[in-house]
């Protein structure tokens, strides 16, 4: 009996390699998509996913495109030392982890050779970046995490987990090893309950589940979550945003308002200050802080966060976009300004105003260095120097990393501190 042929997906490109072509590599690196990186004999680059740099590995062509190919790992041939046993089943499969493989010490070295590597490709920057600050916890660190199903097929509730490795279909995930233990004794309840009551979904839905510091697990996006960061505590609602790693939030928050400090500014002002974790949590060091935020339901947990922690020197703004520092009296020169955009990083609209409002330091908070690097090019046309980039592993076994990145605009000669 032989084996049927694969069915070509319409589009492939059949240069350099057909369809399911196997063939052997060498990886020589891992890039910071946590995808290791192959190249022919003729230069072609080959991206395999979930092998480490120095293996021999066999792998399967799934895609051809202008400057390079993409194949899956079909099995490793000669091994990393640096190769651990993954603590999940599932790795391999679901495209929530990239280094579960990848021994613990070694997924920070590669994390910092990356951010390095970064700076020199995409902001034309040679700076040594410091080394990653570890995370307390390697497994179990996640305070929220948000399944997904479809919609019922013939009657059945399918898949409920995440995406998987490279494809746009989901799997099936009975529990995360990366999730708090809390959350993965509610995820079982909530698959049981979806799955035994299909008739309830005419659709498909995403779950959430966000265990607080109390290990309550919050399931509901109105529901009032409770973290605490040393000994401050953190109200706000489980569906907002808030950082899903608590257990490395001091040190964290402790580098960002230390580093805002450092040039001698006496207040601070939190760009996009959510429940007010980094205003709150540096205000003891300054005369006044001040958050913005573009919504008001922020502002206001920000605000109530203030009265919980006794905080007097601190204000929430609800900014306006197209004029976001209005409302702000503080000197630039004067002032250190924190900014933690989402991941698709700052606008040049933003940017420019922030460069009109010329603050002494700026303290660059991001989930994505790639959108950081692109925004440091404006932050050096505009005078600003790099001090500093500090990585954090806020999420450990993924690609994923949060990097602080210290920057000043030098003051003119006839400037006073």
């Amino acid at each position: 009996m032989t084996e049927s042929t694969p069915s070509i997906p319409r589009g492939f490109r059949p240069f350099p390699f057909s369809y399911h072509e196997e063939i052997e590599l060498e990886i020589s690196t891992l890039t910071n998509m946590g995808k290791g990186l192959a190249r022919t004999e003729d230069d072609w680059v080959i991206f395999v996913p979930f092998c480490l740099p120095g293996e021999r590995v066999l792998a399967r062509v799934y895609r051809n495109d202008k400057n390079f190919s993409e194949a899956d790992l079909i099995k490793v041939i000669t091994a990393s030392p640096a190769r651990v046993t993954p603590r999940c089943e599932l790795f391999g499969q679901c495209g929530g982890c990239q280094y579960q493989n990848l021994s613990y010490p070694d997924q920070l070295k590669w994390k910092q050779q990356q951010l390095e590597e970064l700076l020199r490709h995409m902001a034309d920057t040679t700076f040594s970046v410091a080394p990653v600050i570890p995370s307390p916890n390697e497994y179990g660190y996640r305070s929220k995490i948000t399944p997904h199903f479809d919609k019922p097929r013939n009657g059945k509730i399918g898949a409920i987990g995440f995406q998987r490795a490279g494809r746009r279909q989901l799997i099936d995930v009975n529990e995360c090893a990366i999730a708090h233990p809390a959350i993965n004794q509610q995820l079982a309840h909530l698959r049981s309950s979806i799955k035994e009551t299909p008739g309830k979904f005419k659709k498909g839905a995403t779950l959430l589940l966000r265990a607080d510091s109390n290990t309550t697990v919050h399931t509901k996006p109105g529901s009032i979550a409770v973290d605490r960061v040393g000994s401050m505590e953190f109200h706000y609602p489980a569906g907002d945003f808030f950082q899903n790693n608590p257990a490395i939030l001091e040190k964290f928050t402790s580098h960002v308002r230390q580093e805002a400090v450092a040039r001698g500014a006496t207040y601070m002002v939190d760009a996009y200050c959510g429940a007010g974790l980094f205003t709150l949590t540096a205000a003891s060091l300054f005369e006044q802080v001040i958050g913005i935020e573009i919504s008001e339901k922020s502002a206001y947990w920000a605000r109530k966060n203030a009265e919980i922690n006794s905080i007097n020197n601190a204000q929430f703004i609800a900014g306006k976009v197209e004029d976001i520092f209005s409302d702000i009296s503080l000197p630039g020169r004067k002032t250190a300004v924190v900014i933690d955009p989402p991941r698709k990083g700052c606008s040049e609209n933003f940017l420019c105003q922030l460069f009109d409002y010329s603050p002494r330091t700026v303290i660059y908070v991001s989930c994505n260095p790639a959108t950081q690097l692109r925004d440091l090019k404006m932050f050096h046309r505009a005078g600003y120097t790099l001090d500093k980039v500090q990585p954090f592993d806020l999420f450990p076994q993924t690609k994923h990393l949060e990097c602080v990145m210290s920057l000043h605009s030098p003051l003119p000669t006839n400037d006073v501190p």
